[in-house]
């Protein structure tokens, strides 16, 4: 079951629900159904609980880490 993440127009509360297909998802506060699908941020897993990379601040001959795509010249592709 997908967890989505919802505004309620009624009451303006904020929450996740786990939905089904053929659910029809109602405000776990005011019950009501005047609901705005929120854009999730996507998780992702790490192996043994590493973090995600990140690229640092862009040096002047690039960070040169292979995630940004910047070997050797240039600024980090992740800004």
């Amino acid at each position: 079951m997908p967890l989505y993440e919802y505004n309620c127009l009624d009451c303006d509360s904020q929450f996740e629900l786990l939905i089904r297909a053929s659910e029809t998802p109602a405000c776990p506060h005011c019950e009501g159904e005047q609901l705005v699908k929120q854009l999730s941020v996507a998780a992702a897993h790490t192996a043994a609980g590493g973090g995600l990379p990140v690229c640092r601040p862009p040096l002047p001959m690039g960070c040169g880490l292979p995630q940004c795509g910047m070997g050797g010249g240039g600024a980090c592709g992740m800004e």
